[in-house]
């Protein structure tokens, strides 16, 4: 039997942090989304109304869509994290950042509630060795965009408790979602092997092997890919992605340094759809 907590937080409610609320929400969850400030708070409801309107016109839920609004709050105070079982923390992918985050929420948690970090390479058992309690703490990295996504990542310390390891796998699954269960490695699974793939494409794209569509098309129709690795990046962001390739080149050696190119498009402000211009034009 898969279930969910009744009360859950997710720090953050950009475009990840939105799409994590709305899972929980669309499964059952009370959710407290949490942001740094009023105009921020307000970006992340009209996010995440817009995406149970979506699942409201696809008919992945019924019912009217301000009942479904009652289903959630946004609030700019961590205190309001003080009653929730499992608080995920989606802030922008930046170790101390990340840090400050984690710490801060844990402060305001009840002593039974779980805490979680939706990062994408970032060490977990660097981050638990930050916390008062290292064993309530887990990797749950989601996938953009979140409500299409059937996968989540859920990535192991070497520290956490047995029954947050038997607990967060069904939680995935109660989200009608597939647990993907990965030991702590930079990158992980998903993001080691996506970025890899991505930097190489980036790389031809560069030399002028081919163009960004030809590219895109070989992985699509060759080897049955959803969505080719440039178009791919340009959705997760050309920012994020150049993040988490700086890191694993820290962590794993040169063969993740990232093109010049990749520096080049960040630095003009290309970072893909968010920015309207990529690999591909989207104005």
């Amino acid at each position: 039997m898969t279930h969910i907590p009744e009360k859950v937080g997710v720090l953050g409610g950009g475009r990840m942090g939105a799409g994590i609320a709305h899972a929980f929400v669309i499964s059952g969850a009370a959710v407290t989304i949490v942001e740094r400030d009023e105009q921020s708070a307000q970006a992340a409801r009209e996010r995440i109304v817009a995406d149970l309107g979506k699942s409201l016109e696809r008919g992945k839920i019924d019912g009217e869509l301000g009942e479904w609004e009652k289903k959630f709050r946004v609030s700019t105070s961590y205190a309001d994290f003080a009653e929730c079982q499992l608080v995920i923390e989606a802030v922008p992918e930046a170790w101390d950042l990340k840090v400050s985050a984690l710490t801060a929420v844990e402060a305001e948690l009840a002593d039974h509630a779980w805490l979680a970090s939706n990062t994408s390479s970032l060490s977990i058992d660097g981050l638990a060795a930050e916390l008062k309690h290292p064993e309530r703490f887990l990797g749950l990295h989601f996938f953009n965009p979140v409500p299409a996504s059937k996968l989540v990542e859920v990535v192991k310390s070497q520290v956490m408790s047995d029954e947050l390891r038997s607990l967060a796998p069904r939680w995935v699954e109660g989200l009608g979602k597939t647990p993907v269960v990965v030991n702590d490695a930079p990158g992980f699974a998903s993001s080691r092997l996506g970025v890899a793939i991505a930097l190489e494409a980036i790389r031809m794209v560069e030399e002028g092997v081919a163009s960004p569509e030809d590219i895109d098309n070989a992985m699509v129709l060759g080897y049955k890919f959803p969505i080719g690795p440039l178009a791919l990046t340009d959705v997760v962001g050309l920012d994020v992605r150049l993040g988490i390739a700086e890191y694993l080149e820290s962590k794993l050696g040169e063969r993740f340094a990232p093109p010049q190119l990749m520096r080049d498009m960040v630095a003009r402000g290309e970072l893909g759809r968010k920015s309207g211009k990529g690999f591909y034009d989207y104005s």
